[in-house]
């Protein structure tokens, strides 16, 4: 996009100077007079000397949700859909958000529905909350429904946080582990393997393993970091492929430990979707395809799908996820109850809610699991360097003496 300088005047004989970015200057001019501005001019910039440096362009989920609160305060408030956006556009201290509020303004303005308005940004509103909004539109419920998003996405960031926290801490442990054998082996082993030489005596097994991986790390370092590269680049390949995709999936499933709180992870953000949608009168079927979409696992995804042709058919939710390995008895059985009873959403609300706890209860259980474990990996990774160092030293002395 190309940058406009413009002098324009307002209604009530204002003069305005400013910039606004478009794609050409017609577009621009059409921009402004939207504004209900008249335009004197407009001159294109340099757009190098006249560019923006903003490090805070991406949204955050934490500003996500705070613009989610504050519409539907608004909305409540019984302040015009149109107006509400002018004025989270005014108070958004986040470019980004900003610059798409501007857009909705405009797009609402000329008739179109807020959902189709927010189709045309992706990357800010998710598929999820379009889905919402649009059954709002029909329900006149938006403030509930734009309040219940915004709870939606807090539970969303607290999982995502636990789940942070918990993978986060191994990382660490295990980069710290990799710089302290770097450095012990390339630094410390190698003067006292010089040491060990000048005496000729044969040295224990250990010792001449270690000394075998020092000058490995001393000679091949650059094919070390090169192979430790092309893993985590054909991974991260491997990952986006829709064929290996579901193994990389599936494997996190079944590691011990952390498969378990994977698992619970999944199962609180697919009931928790599940329930927002049929509680906000989304058709079942479409509810289905939308929480396969963000439940963020394959497995997961290709039973909700089966799920969804078992519902098209006639069937039971329920019927594929009891004969999956994956879905735990109290999911089945709660849907099962809701089916039955008619209430199907606050039964998935009730099994969002255990999930969620069972969430934060096994981030703790793993955190106290591998913190020891981490905590003996490096210790023992030190202990036979250092191991390796002394047993021959101490041969050394003996025939000194």
């Amino acid at each position: 996009m190309a940058v406009f300088a413009y002098k324009a005047k307002t209604k009530e004989g204002k003069i305005m100077r400013g910039k606004i970015e478009s794609f050409s200057k017609k577009e621009a001019l059409d921009e402004l007079r939207l504004m209900n501005l008249i335009v004197f001019e407009v001159e294109p910039l340099n757009t190098i000397l006249n560019m923006e440096i903003n490090l805070r362009a991406s949204l955050k989920m934490k500003d996500f949700i705070v613009f989610l609160r504050q519409f539907s305060s608004l909305i409540s408030s019984g302040i015009l859909l149109v107006d509400a956006i002018d004025l989270l556009r005014d108070q958004s201290t986040n470019l980004l958000l900003k610059r798409v509020l501007e857009d909705l303004s405009i797009d609402v303005k000329e008739g179109l529905l807020l959902s189709d308005a927010m189709k045309k940004h992706p990357k800010i509103f998710p598929d999820l909350l379009i889905h919402m909004i649009q059954s709002a539109e029909v329900s006149g419920q938006l403030e509930e429904v734009l309040n219940q998003m915004a709870t939606y996405y807090e539970k969303q960031y607290r999982i995502k946080q636990k789940v942070s926290t918990a993978m986060t801490y191994p990382m660490v442990v295990g980069i710290l582990a990799l710089l302290i054998t770097s450095f012990l082996l390339v630094f410390i082993v190698p003067i006292f393997g010089d040491m060990f030489a000048s005496m000729g005596e044969e040295l224990p097994a250990i010792t001449q393993f270690v000394l075998t991986m020092s000058g490995w790390f001393q000679n091949y370092w650059f094919l070390i970091l090169l192979s430790v590269a092309g893993i985590v680049i054909t991974c991260s390949y491997l990952s986006k492929q829709e064929k290996t995709a579901y193994y990389f999936d599936y494997m996190q499933l079944k590691i011990p430990v952390i498969g378990v709180f994977v698992q619970k992870t999944l199962l609180a953000r697919m009931t928790q979707t599940l329930s927002s949608l049929i509680n906000s009168s989304v058709p079942i079927l479409q509810a289905l395809d939308v929480t396969s979409q963000v439940v963020g696992n394959r497995v997961v995804k290709d039973v909700l799908l089966a799920a969804k042709k078992d519902v098209e058919q006639g069937e039971s939710l329920a019927k594929p996820m009891d004969s999956h390995w994956f879905f735990p008895n109290l999911i089945i059985q709660m849907i099962q109850v809701g089916e039955a009873s008619g209430s199907l959403d606050e039964m998935l609300k009730k099994a969002s809610d255990i999930y969620d706890q069972e969430v934060e209860e096994a981030s703790e259980k793993l955190q106290s699991m591998i913190e020891p474990i981490l905590i003996i990996f490096l210790s023992g990774i030190v202990g036979v360097i250092v191991l390796s160092i002394v047993v021959p030293m101490f041969g050394m002395f003996e025939s000194i003496q």
